[in-house]
């Protein structure tokens, strides 16, 4: 089984925006896509960068079997080191419960609840990473 990192946001960005309804392109975003044996498991959009914080966005494939320490270490070198942000957000909707479970289980600490903000009117649960917490860099 061979693993490659895909860079190209014309490749990633259709893959996440299947995976997550009303995802919308915006400028300046930037990929990590994951392959394995060449198909498309799970894909990292990055968006938002003011300098100090960028927001991340995670989609994958059904299963855990894409998770990998190499893929995590990339997705986190990217922001950190290469961007230098102090810090990395993101949001869940409230109802999701495994992507909030995958969020605290890779080190993201729950930062505020936008209440009524979710696309079905529940809940938004925003998540922060910070630089000296991630123990992927």
């Amino acid at each position: 089984m061979r693993h490659d990192l895909e860079y190209d946001i014309e490749v990633v960005l259709p893959f996440v925006q299947g995976l997550i309804p009303g995802f919308a392109r915006s400028d300046n975003m930037r990929a990590i896509g994951l392959r394995r044996d060449g198909e498309m498991i799970a894909g990292v959009i990055f968006e938002g960068f003011n300098g100090f914080n960028v927001w991340m966005h995670v989609g994958a494939a059904p299963g855990r079997n894409w998770l990998n320490r190499a893929y995590l270490t990339a997705c986190f070198a990217y922001p950190f080191v290469q961007m230098g942000v102090s810090r990395v957000s993101g949001y869940v909707e409230s109802w999701n419960t495994d992507a909030r479970r995958f969020d605290e289980h890779i080190g993201f600490e729950q930062e505020a609840v936008l209440h009524g903000a979710a696309s079905d009117g529940g809940d938004v649960i925003l998540y922060v990473m910070r630089k000296e917490g991630c123990r992927y860099v």
